[in-house]
């Protein structure tokens, strides 16, 4: 049996959390969910209501994260309880550092307009990151409305998509809105890029305007960031769903079991190649070159496998060498202390 009441149940407070949180309540801290994070404070929603907290004192809150919190005049997040999942996308600025875009997520809804040319390697490179997140990926092809027939289209993706549900909706029909909304579990996050209807197809899930929308450019499809940042939302029908800016760069980060994933086709067809270490270039008895040859598999996804791959090589090459620096200046920082040390013990001496 859970203490805490059902007003966190509804926000995703399970047995996973409690035990998690177990620790402080002897302390006379609260669980709280983190709604909205701004810099150096946050939103944050507990048994008793929303608060606005100091986050100082802990590094990288994110929206969906459950926290830690000290109650009274001054608010206070002391820590972070662990993640279940994070979707982590490669920094914006470069640096080898992930950034967390969503804490504690059950579905990734990936938003993919038809109002222009799908863009299939996108798609599969958003796959990537919701498949590595630890979340269940599903395909919302939206704006509908704009096109006939959408069944070529949603068999197209969803052969870039295997193993993900796909559905096509528009917002602004109602068409296909509830065929989806049936597929999300938990905790929702949008993702994409802008203009592809996030916000839109957010508000039909309230079923409400709780969301900012705005136009998009007719040449190629894409809007302003009406979105800001990512905030959580209570669904009227269970769950909780997470709005998120639209993703001008969406960089891979570690994404080595979520490429295997969303290339679940390749993987199988690799496990047939006549070398364990082949390339699928130009190898002798390469099941996937075959594959190509015979129409199984498209060029297009093979080198956009090859392409993601290729990427999340060399992300984490960069990882690996921030890391085998940061050990190389903590060694260099004690081998100085030493050395201090030993100075002024010869001193005294």
């Amino acid at each position: 049996m859970l203490e805490s009441s059902d007003v966190l149940a509804v926000y995703g407070w399970d047995e996973y959390f409690d035990d998690a949180f177990a620790a402080y309540r002897a302390e006379g801290l609260v669980p709280a969910r983190i709604v909205r994070v701004d810099r150096g404070r946050c939103d944050l929603v507990t048994e008793h209501g929303p608060v606005r907290a100091d986050t100082s004192r802990v590094d990288g809150p994110c929206t969906g994260d459950w926290a830690v919190l000290r109650p009274g005049d001054r608010p206070v997040v002391t820590h972070l309880l662990p993640r279940r999942t994070a979707l982590v996308r490669s920094s914006a600025s470069g640096r080898s550092q992930g950034q967390v875009l969503a804490a504690n997520v059950d579905t990734i809804a990936v938003t993919v307009s038809l109002a222009v040319p799908v863009d299939l390697g996108r798609l599969e490179r958003m796959l990537a990151l919701a498949w590595e997140s630890g979340a269940r990926p599903v395909v919302a092809l939206t704006k509908a409305d704009r096109v006939g027939d959408t069944a070529e289209i949603e068999a197209e993706v969803a052969a870039a998509a295997p193993g993900v549900d796909v559905v096509a909706v528009s917002a602004a029909t109602g068409f296909g809105v509830d065929a989806f909304a049936a597929l999300l579990t938990g905790t929702v996050v949008l993702i994409g890029p802008s203009g592809a209807g996030k916000s839109t197809l957010g508000n039909a899930l309230l079923g409400e305007e709780r969301l900012a929308t705005g136009a998009v450019r007719a040449s190629d499809g894409k809007g302003r960031h009406t979105t800001v940042h990512r905030e959580l939302l209570p669904l009227p029908g269970g769950g909780v769903l997470i709005d998120t800016p639209g993703l001008r760069g969406v960089g891979l980060w570690d994404a080595a079991d979520g490429l295997e994933q969303t290339f679940a086709d390749i993987e199988e067809l690799a496990d047939n190649c006549r070398f364990a270490d082949c390339g699928h270039r130009a190898e002798p008895g390469c099941a996937v070159l075959a594959a190509v040859e015979d129409g199984v598999l498209t060029r297009r996804r093979l080198d956009s496998y090859r392409k993601l791959v290729r990427e999340n090589e060399w992300i984490a090459s960069r990882s690996d060498a921030r890391l085998r620096a940061e050990r190389e200046n903590r060694y260099k920082a004690i081998s100085r202390s030493l050395r201090q040390k030993y100075k002024h013990e010869g001193r005294k001496r």
